[in-house]
């Protein structure tokens, strides 16, 4: 680095950014920037000479063309021309650890020295066929800014008169680069304040404003507030930024996940226009409010704006730790089915050929977001019937999903995985003629490998791999042609066991306790506020009937029928679920307990004090430890070193019926002993 700023001509060099100008730039754009494995040490000097060059101050050291400024990673850095203000906000945000900040700083120091802080600069950004690195003459210049691709690069050109600028060689893309925030004054007082008054405040208020005008959640906006970090902002928040932030490290990872989809080029054009053009006002009590409020603006104008849901409901969906889904990705679902991606139009999708054997694809890939949503809503169909409040947005909206994912599914275009053949079917294509029939698959390109389809099925061999293994054939289906008749049940059965992919979620969704939930809901079959799990809302009838039985308060004929039926009934959530505070509850556990009918104790991860008599089952996270009566009960089966290591399965019964039905075995002696 000192070799290069010593064979610097013209301006003077500025020590303090120089010093800082290595690998740590990368992690503190994280987001802002694509191909951080392309950038290398000396990226500030490279952005800061190309600059120079352009005006004519900075000379390279070769022959004209033959050397550059510097390439500084892959080169996208020239949007931030006209988008410098994402940048700036990052750098003033509390939540910057302090060795990122001052590369921002430093950054926006070098920048306010540039032609690109020059709303009068005439400048460009395009793609342009060479291998040049640079040219200059009387009209102007151009700058390659990023590494060759197949001998198109990235390049910059700086206009003097009205002739255009020299070229590099042809060019195939360029534009007028835009005009926003971030000039000279600008980004020198912004970095002067910030370096004299510390980074802006943090404003609680400003994220709700965020939340309340987007939909947001609470971590996503956040981390919007906080200049749209992302993971690759690496090693990810630390102790310190989580809390200028106020997040857990579950709700800053779900935060990350709402705000994944969004490219480089999407945030720094969502927060180029968000900072006041007096920077100072930051620093005024509402400051960041005003940023919040241009965030929303922002954020309408390019995703819209989603139901907003009750913070309670978005941190419960936080605790149940979606792998495909954010928190509120999940609550888009239910809230606004139709606008979500994967779900807002019929699907036709095809079978192609990849790398790693055939797969399901088609036109843009929704695919990919349908099922991310089939295998995360599906399965949790259930705790939002059974846990969120009557009234709530997002358990109103569960009616709607189901229709519309039934409505999708119908699509005769629909092709959707239905695993791999159940064991002694056969090993190939070939050993599966006598179910499927002989008829190859026919899509629009022409398969690697055996394929056979009858309407219904599309089986396909997988691909032999480079050491000679071949997996097992893959099973598709159209769901829109599964039902009761003997193709189904022959797919049905060579599937039959684990590893049934879509099926058992089609065959739910259209199945009779689906229905009964829905028509639950629908119904308004409980009051505003009221929860399914509490009996005495759902079953006030078994409810009744238990206490009668038992000579004991409604209270504790309801906490019994929770004990029985229900696989989480942790103190906190009977308290949720009935409203009651902990002398009630703990008065109603105590008549259970004198009767014999519970037992109290201390199990890991229970939650609880009091449990059914007989046999417990442990289980780790994210699995629930339960009595091994109620895991029967609800067709929760153990894995194979006998503790609950699988999911919830999807409920047979709506919670009523499950109260009454638990009961029902008590009254038969077949209750927990």
């Amino acid at each position: 680095m000192t070799k290069m700023m010593t064979e610097m001509t013209g301006a003077e060099t500025t020590g303090t950014w120089a010093a800082l100008d290595d690998h740590g730039v990368v992690p503190a754009l994280g987001g802002l920037i694509d191909g951080t494995g392309m950038w290398r040490p000396g990226a500030l000097g490279a952005i800061e000479r190309t600059g120079r060059f352009l005006t004519g101050t900075w000379n390279p050291p070769g022959p004209e063309g033959e050397d550059g400024p510097g390439i500084a990673g892959e080169g996208s850095w020239v949007r931030f021309i006209g988008r410098i203000g994402a940048v700036a906000l990052r750098a003033a945000a509390p939540s910057t650890r302090p060795e990122r900040r001052e590369r921002l700083l430093a950054l926006l120091e070098m920048w306010a020295k540039s032609p690109f802080a020059d709303p009068g600069a005439r400048l460009r950004t395009g793609t342009v066929v060479t291998e040049r690195l640079s040219v200059r003459d009387g009209r102007g210049a151009a700058v390659s800014v990023g590494w060759s691709r197949a001998g198109r690069r990235t390049f910059v050109d700086l206009r003097r008169g009205d002739a255009d600028p020299p070229g590099l060689g042809e060019i195939e893309e360029v534009a007028e680069v835009p005009r926003g925030w971030g000039s000279a004054e600008q980004l020198r007082r912004l970095t002067s304040l910030v370096r004299e008054r510390g980074p802006m405040p943090w404003d609680p208020q400003a994220v709700a404003l965020l939340c309340e005008g987007t939909g947001m959640g609470r971590a996503a906006a956040s981390l919007a507030l906080a200049g749209l970090l992302e993971r690759s902002y690496v090693p990810f928040l630390d102790e310190h930024e989580r809390e200028v932030l106020r997040l857990k490290v579950a709700e800053a990872e779900d935060g990350a996940s709402e705000l994944a989809r969004l490219t480089a080029l999407q945030r720094l054009e969502l927060l180029a226009e968000v900072l006041p053009e007096d920077p100072a006002e930051l620093w005024e009590p509402d400051g960041m409010r005003g940023v919040a409020e241009r965030i929303a603006e922002a954020w309408r104008a390019l995703r819209g704006r989603r139901v907003v849901v009750p913070a309670r409901t978005l941190n419960a969906v936080v605790g149940l730790q979606l792998l495909r889904l954010s928190a509120a990705d999940f609550c888009a679902a239910f809230t606004n089915p139709a606008a979500e991606p994967g779900l807002s139009a019929p699907l036709d999708t095809w079978i192609k050929n990849s790398e790693y054997g055939p797969l399901v694809t088609d036109a843009q890939w929704d695919i990919v977001r349908f099922e991310d949503r089939l295998h995360t809503v599906v399965p949790h169909l259930g705790w939002v019937y059974a846990e969120l409040p009557a009234g709530d947005p997002v358990r109103e909206g569960l009616p709607g999903l189901v229709r519309l994912l039934l409505e999708r599914l119908d699509h005769p275009g629909l092709l959707l995985r239905a695993g791999n053949p159940a064991a002694g079917t056969g090993r190939t294509v070939a050993d599966l003629h006598d179910r499927f029939g002989f008829r190859p698959y026919a899509g629009p390109e022409r398969l690697d490998v055996a394929s056979i389809d009858d309407g219904l099925t599309v089986v396909t061999d997988g691909a032999v791999d480079r050491k000679g293994h071949q997996p097992p054939p893959k099973l598709y289906f159209r769901p829109a042609f599964y039902g009761d008749d003997e193709r189904s049940r022959t797919l049905a059965a060579a599937t039959s066991g684990f590893h049934r992919q879509d099926l058992p979620l089609v065959e739910w969704l259209r199945g009779p306790a689906c229905a009964r939930i829905v028509e639950r809901i629908e119904t308004a079959a409980l009051p505003a506020g009221a929860y399914e799990s509490n009996p005495a809302a759902s079953a006030p009838e078994v409810v009744a009937r238990v206490a009668g039985t038992l000579g004991v308060e409604e209270d504790a004929a309801a906490l019994y029928l929770q004990l029985l039926a229900l696989p989480a009934p942790t103190d906190r959530n009977v308290r949720t679920w009935n409203g009651w505070q902990a002398p009630r509850h703990q008065k109603a556990a105590g008549v259970l307990v004198e009767r014999g009918l519970v037992a109290e104790d201390k199990r890991p991860r229970a939650g609880r004090k009091v449990f059914l008599p007989g046999e417990w089952i442990h289980a780790k996270k994210p699995y629930q430890p339960m009595e091994a009566w109620k895991a029967e009960l609800i067709g929760l089966r153990r894995s194979y070193n006998r503790r609950l290591e699988n999911p919830l399965p999807l409920p047979t019964r709506t919670l009523p019926e499950l109260f009454a039905h638990a009961w029902a075995l008590v009254e038969k002696g077949q209750g927990p002993a």
